[in-house]
């Protein structure tokens, strides 16, 4: 029979066991293994120095024998389009690897650093094997506590283009603006308009390149015109649409980078007696649930999120067993779904 002090010793050495060594508490030591700031340095040294003498290795939240295994969900809102389907994706996927999840909305960010991060701090002195970040991006300062911390993590469909060698999951946005293109050019539309994102997001940018593509494959003319920059506000879609509607040859259909500005859209015609598809065709993306409540229904392009949400903890899992992922961005196939706001092109683009 092993006794207690020979299988700690097989096992490696314990935290308490770096803690008498360093001459600190164990809840100051395990401060300083889960990387937060709130050691002094002096007593940051003595304990990093104990546990490099004793050779101690944290046991990853995996292991069986291990304490409860979580990792942390961090969306922008709780609320917001996108939460529901995350949510429910991450859940799936944690049952099935038998983790648990601790769901939490980010703070608004602040130029203070250490309020940045403090959020941050939490999740690292739980135990939390990673974190899952549902946000169009994250900010230096809390790159670089990750960076330091060796906290593993994966964004879910950044809006943003992440630093080189972070992990993140999103949707092939050009081919869905592909897609969605094609399939106008094939109800014979000719004259085709785009409201674009804002500049510089990765979805936004990806989608334009999309719509510009599928054109110059079919040998279809450019028309600079035709591309209008509205990103998320009302009021841009608005005036962006009845700029579209004055001009002297205007479209027949309109590509809209997001299903919020393909609804801005209709009202926008509404309001000048127009009516979709009969006088302008228009096609959403993203596939949130209102398209599906429009009148007409929208024609969208289904981005799928829970599925991105599910993949992105998998690749976690992996990362937390120490794993290095051979890529670190994976993108899920997007698909067109077909309503009635598409229809063939009128006889008369007035």
């Amino acid at each position: 029979m092993i006794s207690t002090e020979s299988a700690s010793a097989a096992a490696g050495p314990t935290l308490a066991m770096v803690a008498r060594e360093a001459g600190v508490s164990v809840p100051t030591a395990s401060k300083v293994v889960n990387g937060r700031d709130d050691v002094a340095p002096e007593t940051r040294r003595r304990v990093t120095e104990a546990l490099n003498r004793l050779g101690y290795v944290r046991r990853s939240r995996f292991e069986p024998a291990g304490p409860p295994r979580f990792v942390d969900l961090v969306l922008e809102s709780l609320d917001g389009p996108g939460s529901g389907p995350v949510l429910r994706g991450v859940a799936e996927a944690a049952h099935a690897a038998g983790l648990e999840v601790v769901v939490s909305a980010a703070p608004d960010r602040t130029a203070n650093g250490r309020a940045e991060h403090a959020w941050l701090d939490r999740a690292a002195a739980r135990g939390s094997s990673g974190v899952l970040f549902h946000l169009p991006g994250l900010s230096p300062p809390q790159y670089s506590w990750l960076a330091r911390r060796g906290l593993p993590y994966v964004l879910i469909d950044p809006a943003h283009e992440p630093p080189p060698g972070v992990v993140s999951v999103g949707a092939a946005d050009r081919q869905g603006a592909v897609t969605a293109t094609e399939h106008l050019l094939a109800l014979g539309h000719e004259r085709i308009a785009v409201l674009a994102g804002c500049r510089g997001a990765v979805h936004g940018d990806a989608r334009v390149a999309g719509y510009r593509s599928a054109l110059a494959a079919a040998g279809m003319r450019q028309r600079a015109e035709y591309v209008r920059p509205a990103g998320p506000d009302d009021l841009a879609v608005r005036l962006s649409t009845l700029e579209l509607l004055d001009l002297p040859e205007r479209p027949t259909a309109v590509f809209t980078c997001s299903d919020r500005m393909a609804l801005g859209v209709h009202g926008a015609l509404a309001e000048r007696g127009l009516r979709v598809p009969d006088d302008l065709s228009v096609v959403g993306f993203g596939d949130l649930p209102e398209a599906r409540w429009a009148v007409p229904a929208l024609t969208t392009v289904h981005r799928p999120l829970a599925e991105m949400a599910a993949t992105a903890l998998r690749l976690l899992v992996r990362m937390a067993r120490g794993e290095r992922l051979a890529e670190t961005r994976t993108e899920l196939p997007t698909r067109l779904v077909p309503r009635t706001s598409t229809a063939t092109r009128p006889d008369s683009g007035r």
